[in-house]
């Protein structure tokens, strides 16, 4: 049986794709869900659809951010999911600020949330946050897809940036996860790797969430968990042997 949840979460990115579909979720397991976003329309048609409330704005705008923390109140769940692929270029024929201004929604966007949310989840040491990362923090997908080099590095770091962020929260009550959706079709995804592409069901990473809200996968915070490939339930169970071998997580393996 699906796990029932309650008090509030805040899922960025959520006016279409995979946030919205997260937002769905939450809000049908019994969560207040507030959804953010950059265009209102989408926004509010999420928001009403699933009785939650909308807020738009930009992630990577430190202003936008603080005004929709500080009306919130008490928070249970962080969703970052806002993302953007940036150029499909090769790096030198890049634009710069293009390139950067992926590391501000995708990794700066994420930061910027946590930090505002952070201080009355540690006060009331109770909090989850789960960061949506991708497949391409760990592989090269840029290389065969035309997908520039943004894109990947900066879910390299935000997993990363997670994994620290988990490490400091822990001991305050508050857990992060990152987490990979898989390849689900989306505006986003579909220039990029065409119709015919293996997509995940998009059902998968909401269900995900939607058991990291509960609390059941606590023990493994600042793990990479991917929608399709892992099946949490088993790694809930083996929660002990995943910590002690340090599995689900990005590393460098040397060969003998």
């Amino acid at each position: 049986m699906a796990d029932a949840l309650s008090g509030t979460a805040l899922v960025t990115g959520g006016g279409r794709g995979i946030g919205a579909n997260i937002a769905r979720e939450l809000a049908g397991a019994g969560m207040d869900v507030v959804v953010t976003g950059r265009t209102s329309d989408q926004v509010e048609a999420v928001a009403e659809e699933i009785g939650g409330r909308a807020l738009v704005g930009d992630v990577s705008r430190p202003a936008d951010v603080e005004r929709w923390i500080s009306g919130l109140g008490e928070l249970d769940l962080l969703v970052n999911n806002a993302g953007i692929s940036g150029e499909q270029r090769v790096a030198w024929e890049e634009d710069p600020d293009a390139w950067w201004h992926v590391f501000e929604v995708n990794v700066r966007g994420a930061y910027l949330c946590c930090r505002a949310v952070l201080p009355e989840m540690i006060g009331r040491g109770h909090g989850r946050i789960v960061n949506v990362s991708s497949g391409a923090a760990y592989l090269p997908i840029g290389a065969g897809t035309g997908l520039g080099t943004a894109y990947g590095a900066s879910k390299a770091a935000l997993s990363r940036f997670t994994e620290a962020l988990d490490a400091q929260t822990r001991e305050h009550g508050v857990r992060a996860f990152h987490i990979s959706p898989g390849m689900v079709r989306t505006e986003m995804t579909v220039p990029v790797f065409g119709d015919d592409a293996p997509w995940t069901p998009p059902e998968l990473a909401p269900a995900l969430v939607r058991v990291l809200a509960s609390g059941r996968a606590d023990a493994l915070g600042g793990r990479y968990l991917h929608a399709e490939h892992d099946d949490v339930e088993e790694l809930v169970v083996r929660a002990d042997e995943v910590v002690a071998q340090d599995l689900n997580s990005i590393r460098l393996r040397r060969t003998p």
